[in-house]
């Protein structure tokens, strides 16, 4: 892997000089934290500009909602959700990742012209996925998924959350690279929320070392989720809505930054791009990662 101030560089992608901000356009109804603002293919495509304005790097593009309880879009719905906004984004010179479990939409979203595919199953969920990505040549986003909420083997249930996460993350990439990825342009992602809860999260952002002793580049993926709320609420407090968790949001994403992740993955851009900058400056100033 090479390095670019300890924290990994990706093939076929940028190289940015601190960690990236990938901002988050939900093409669907019902997402958790905004579900049906940019539901409209224009809308979408203005709201992925707005965020690259604000200091995104790269605009990830979703027509599939993963929040708990959702229920799955057929493929041909999420098709025609996705394709025209990764298209229309790319006409305007954003970079555009695509957030997908399907390998037919990956495939559509790349020759729309996406430059990476995210996702959250690790390629789990389409057995065609890895293949696809890596006829195409593209970089990978492989998360640690045990599989979807209604499998009785998702249970967040852990002995050490930190360790079986980095090993169970260890053999998906390795199922990507016998697939034919090439390791240069796999990304690791902890999934925070996913088959875990709030201490578990806690415990995987304050041991992001042990992920990066993995080898490959670090996205974290923290945005508003469900294990924030949990910290903002205290012992016996009500969790604030989504939307009112980026200021925590922005937090992690320097805590994150400043552990070395390669990219952090945010609905609200603007205060994000300022943490990771902080956290930038603070590395710079003490040393390298």
């Amino acid at each position: 892997m090479s390095t670019l101030r300890g924290r990994g560089t990706v093939q076929g992608l940028p190289e940015w000089d601190r960690c990236a901000v990938m901002g988050v356009v939900n093409v669907t109804p019902d997402s958790f934290s905004d579900g049906g603002r940019w539901f409209d293919t224009t809308a979408a495509v203005k709201h992925g500009v707005d965020l690259v304005t604000q200091g995104a790097d790269l605009v990830d593009v979703g027509g599939e909602s993963t929040r708990p309880g959702a229920t799955r879009v057929d493929e041909d719905e999420e098709l025609k959700r996705v394709v025209p906004v990764v298209r229309g984004l790319t006409a305007e010179g954003v970079t555009v990742s695509v957030d997908t479990m399907r390998a037919t939409v990956a495939e559509q979203a790349l020759a729309a012209g996406a430059v990476l595919v995210n996702d959250v199953s690790g390629g789990l969920a389409d057995p065609r996925m890895v293949p696809a990505v890596a006829a195409a040549g593209a970089p990978f986003v492989v998360m640690h998924w045990r599989g979807f909420l209604t499998d009785i083997h998702a249970k967040p249930v852990y002995e050490d959350v930190v360790s079986e996460v980095v090993a169970e993350l260890h053999a998906r990439v390795e199922a990507a690279i016998e697939g034919g990825i090439a390791p240069e342009r796999i990304v690791v992602d902890p999934g925070l929320g996913f088959s875990k809860e709030a201490e578990h999260d806690l415990a995987l952002l304050a041991r992001l070392d042990r992920l990066r002793g993995l080898g490959h580049p670090i996205l974290v993926a923290a945005s508003r989720k469900r294990f924030l709320g949990r910290v903002l609420a205290g012992p016996e407090g009500a969790p604030p809505p989504a939307r009112e968790r980026d200021a925590a949001t922005a937090a992690v994403s320097a805590i994150a930054a400043h552990q070395g992740a390669w990219a952090v993955r945010v609905h609200e851009v603007r205060a994000t791009a300022d943490a990771v900058r902080v956290a930038q400056a603070v590395t710079d100033a003490g040393g390298h990662l």
